[in-house]
């Protein structure tokens, strides 16, 4: 059964920034924060956020969404979910810091960083997070000093050859190797309580999902005749998000998934939702600095790109569709560029946009995920300035002073 619900703080506001029944991603409200906040900034819709997670669990009931901090570690994203009823999936102990200062119940969080330092994992127990993943015979070791105070899951690994970023390359044990693990963590007197996997993500169909749990469930059976009372299977993440291509709907992605669950005996499905709730929650900002004309196109150079809001087109392999907030006009072959001395800093050589001037917009979309969270001040250019809303109210992230 899943942990009760403890009434979250509330999270801090200041000042009315916007109508409160504006919608914060509009051409209108995006001119009326850049003109007060500058450019870069990250605006972040705590409606969608909201919006994201109660389609997800509707589309999975049953099963306890636990949001990845990964993608998007922003105070107002976890107090937002938390007041939801959401768990939280945490992985360092900066993340696990970070819920502490923000009241987050130890018992509504998981680690699932399957190699860890000791330094971790007494980080972790310190605040009360007990449950953690391994994957390897050293790692299900380094719990045999924290016998009978952690609960551990191992994870499997299932590549799927569809999902944009494979996680099963670098985590996760072969189905094969599983009962050996068991052996093992029944020789330490170590009790194994479930299984993880996660199918990679961006994951473009279901079918691995639907594979892998089945999968699972002959080896939890395999774990229950190596005694062990395994009573919990957590699913991972990967739940896709459209940028420049729609896929199908979370809807009729889960609907296999819920299925072949339901085919399971009675125990806790967990899941690790990031990218399916953070993405489409954010949009970017930037402004034009400079433009020149070079091969026949017009290149813009904006004060955001691939060492900042844009560097998931290198570490997340994104594409996102971008927009002019300028009037409908005559379009030109374009580039938008990054604003560091870095070559490799361009976000798109191949567009048609208006001709755009110095100072104006340029908003990129379904930029929650993977995007400021893995900025850096290259050339020392600052990171984007992130403005959470919440019908109109600008949410401040204390946790971060």
């Amino acid at each position: 059964m899943a942990e009760s619900v403890r009434k979250p703080r509330p999270a801090a506001r200041q000042s009315l920034e916007l109508d409160p029944a504006a919608d914060p991603f509009s051409h209108a409200s995006i001119r009326q924060l850049a003109a007060r906040y500058g450019s870069p900034l990250l605006v972040i819709d705590a409606e969608r956020v909201r919006g994201q997670y109660r389609r997800l669990a509707a589309a999975l009931p049953g099963v306890d969404l636990h949001y990845a901090l990964k993608p998007l570690p922003h105070a107002a994203v976890i107090d937002t979910l938390h007041a939801e009823g959401a768990f939280f999936d945490l992985a360092t102990n900066g993340e696990v810091e970070l819920v502490r200062r923000l009241k987050i119940p130890p018992q509504r969080c998981i680690h699932t960083h399957p190699i860890k330092r000791d330094s971790d994992i007494r980080t972790a127990l310190a605040y009360g997070v007990n449950r953690f993943v391994i994957d390897n015979p050293d790692e299900l070791r380094k719990f045999v000093k924290y016998r009978g105070r952690a609960s551990l899951l191992i994870r499997v690994s299932f590549r799927s050859p569809e999902a944009r970023v494979d996680l099963s390359r670098k985590f996760g044990c072969e189905p094969q190797a599983v009962p050996e693990l068991l052996r093992l963590a029944a020789d330490l007197r170590i009790e194994i309580d479930g299984l993880s996997f996660h199918v990679g993500s961006q994951a473009a169909g279901p079918a691995m999902f639907v594979e892998a749990i089945a999968r699972c469930g002959e080896l939890l059976r395999t774990a229950e005749k190596l005694g062990h009372a395994p009573g919990i299977l957590d699913i991972g993440g990967g739940f896709p998000v459209d940028y420049l291509q729609r896929g199908m709907s979370i809807e009729e992605f889960c609907a296999p998934i819920r299925a072949a669950l339901q085919e399971l005996p009675p125990m806790r499905f967990i899941a690790e939702p990031g990218r399916f709730i953070c993405a489409p929650a954010a949009v970017a900002v930037a402004s034009v600095m400079g433009r020149g004309q070079r091969d026949g196109r017009w290149w813009y150079y904006l004060d955001d790109g691939l060492y900042g809001n844009y560097s998931g087109q290198l570490y997340d392999h994104a594409s996102y569709p971008v927009e002019a907030l300028v009037p409908a006009a005559a379009t030109y072959p374009s580039v938008l560029a990054g604003p560091t001395c870095d070559s490799i800093d361009v976000i798109n050589e191949h567009l048609e946009l208006p001709l755009l001037d110095m100072g104006d917009l340029v908003l990129g979309h379904v930029m929650g995920a993977y995007t400021w969270a893995s900025a850096s001040e290259f050339n020392l250019f600052p990171r984007a300035t992130v403005l959470a809303l919440d019908r109109g109210r600008l949410l401040t992230d204390e946790a971060r002073r």
